[in-house]
């Protein structure tokens, strides 16, 4: 599967929490090359993410979450944000321009090709992953004409012009 070339999102999602001082959080991201169109009426996508990951814990409990099409310029974002076993993300968006979303409430890159705020509408457990289905609930263009950063054999890849 190494030779089938993909495209590269940041999954985004807002973990909700109640501290003493009323409710905060956590952003929570994950680099995925496994994302797809699934269907445009109704719009919906698809998301696979390892099974017992922390991404796959939280789209469980929490249904909104968010996506962002990395641009070429952004590889250092996907790589930042593939990190495994780290303990906390607070430190992987400093430095990274986002905005919230206003429907899900998760970070989406002002960089990014393609931004879209999604709802689960089913999960699929699928071998040692889970396929996550979500209905679009809103999508924009923030840099609609840059070259999107691709994955190839095991290494992120830049498109020839």
């Amino acid at each position: 599967m190494s030779r089938l070339a993909a495209g590269v999102c940041l999954i985004t999602a807002h973990e909700p929490a109640l501290t003493a001082d009323g409710p905060r959080g956590e952003d929570v991201g994950m680099t995925a090359t496994a994302f797809m169109s699934v269907s445009l009426d109704p719009p919906l996508v698809l998301v696979s993410l390892r099974e017992g990951s922390r991404m796959d814990d939280l789209l469980a409990e929490q249904p909104l979450w968010a996506v962002s099409v990395l641009a070429d310029s952004q590889l250092q974002v996907a790589g930042r944000f593939a990190m495994k076993g780290r303990i906390s993300d607070r430190l992987l968006f400093e430095g990274v321009p986002w905005v919230r979303g206003e429907v899900s409430g998760s970070p989406l890159l002002t960089g990014a090709l393609a931004t879209l705020e999604c709802r689960t509408e089913s999960r699929v457990e699928a071998g040692d992953h889970t396929l996550v289905i979500g209905r679009v609930l809103t999508a924009a263009l923030p840099v609609p004409d840059a070259p999107p950063l691709t994955h190839f054999r095991g290494r992120y890849r830049h498109l020839a012009p």
